[in-house]
């Protein structure tokens, strides 16, 4: 579970010419990782250290990133309560095998690369004064959907990452309860809110059948996260959550904006929207063979409903057009199955 030769070369510069040999031994190990004591023999006599590891599967440690976030919060912690042993560092192996500390940071940041061309958003705004779509626009859609059957046909073999996706859809700090905690008071009852979450968390019961679902994701396919160099061609921002997921949590962060873009212009679904997302769909479902995604969605579509008609991140949508969404989503989750001709059912027309 652990680099002992890595660790030990650490500790012998850690210590620098203090250091005469150190030993590493397995102390135990339990449900969430194991430990392992590091004695050191130095010119002044032993010191001894432990050092401990997480299993990276199950818990929410199943990326390096989940570890690490443990890992950095005991760091900072530990020292914080009354008789509680001291976190010394956090340690980070390389893919070189080195050892090297990453702890001790008040705040981390992300630097990358810059994005070139427009977002998706400008498309759906234009949408409103179409009659219809342009063949640029259906070749975007192309375009998208491809895309993301291509990515989706990678395939994993994990049912505790498709239950951890599903769960994290409705009990993540970014993600549906995470959000409804942002909506200001007076938008939305808690007795509603919970209504929903419960709805999904019955929608939960019914997707853990359904883990060989699993496959590679974006994990947040929104308009705002992909940028147009042309009409085929694009990039993509801010793949959040982890790498694996089911295919409906892509879709339906895309596909929601077409429903939420048309009320807001419309009060319905009608038009160029009406158009994309059947062309979406009808793309998508060919090019994947996933006809089971209609029965997958609703969970995600509630979350993303939650988003669009939450005011902090959209305050100019009119009362009235908020409340067409959550009829939406309320709706979605009632069905046994999404179907595009019942969107203005959904919405309550």
């Amino acid at each position: 579970m652990i680099n002992k030769r890595s660790i030990e070369k650490y500790i012998l510069k850690l210590f620098g010419k203090k250091a005469i040999g150190v030993n590493i031994e397995k102390l135990g190990a339990g449900v969430q990782g194991a430990g392992f004591l590091i004695d050191v023999q130095t010119k002044d006599g032993h010191e001894s250290y432990v050092i401990k590891g997480l299993y990276p599967e199950g818990l929410e440690h199943d990326y390096p990133a989940d570890r690490a976030g443990v890992f950095l919060l005991d760091l900072e912690e530990f020292k914080n309560l009354p008789k509680h042993i001291k976190a010394i560092d956090v340690l980070a192996e390389k893919k070189n095998g080195v050892i090297q500390s990453i702890g001790g940071g008040k705040e981390y940041y992300l630097l990358m690369e810059r994005a070139m061309g427009d977002h998706y958003f400008n498309d759906l705004k234009a949408f409103a004064g179409q009659e219809k779509l342009e063949t640029s626009d259906m070749e975007k859609i192309q375009a998208m959907s491809s895309y993301l059957a291509k990515i989706h046909s990678v395939k994993k073999e994990s049912r505790a990452l498709h239950w951890r996706k599903v769960r994290d859809t409705i009990g993540h700090g970014e993600c549906l309860m995470g959000v409804f905690d942002t909506y200001p008071d007076d938008v939305i009852s808690y007795k509603e809110m919970a209504e929903i979450e419960k709805k999904c968390v019955d929608w939960r019961a019914l997707l853990k059948p359904k883990y060989k679902r699993l496959c590679q994701v974006h994990g947040d396919f929104h308009p705002g996260n992909i940028w147009f160099q042309n009409s085929s061609d694009f990039v993509l921002l801010d793949r959040s959550r982890g790498p694996w997921g089911d295919a409906a949590d892509d879709v339906t962060a895309l596909t929601i904006n077409y429903i939420f873009f048309s009320i807001c212009h419309f009060g319905r679904l009608e038009g160029s929207y009406s158009e994309a997302l059947g062309l979406f769909f009808d793309k998508y479902v060919s090019q994947s063979g996933d006809d089971e995604l209609f029965e997958v969605v609703a969970p995600f579509y509630a979350f993303r409903g939650a988003v669009v008609a939450n005011p902090v991140f959209y305050p100019d949508v009119s009362d009235e057009n908020r409340r067409r969404i959550f009829n939406f989503v309320k709706a979605v989750l009632d069905d046994d199955a999404f179907r595009i001709d019942k969107v203005n059912d959904y919405i309550g027309l």
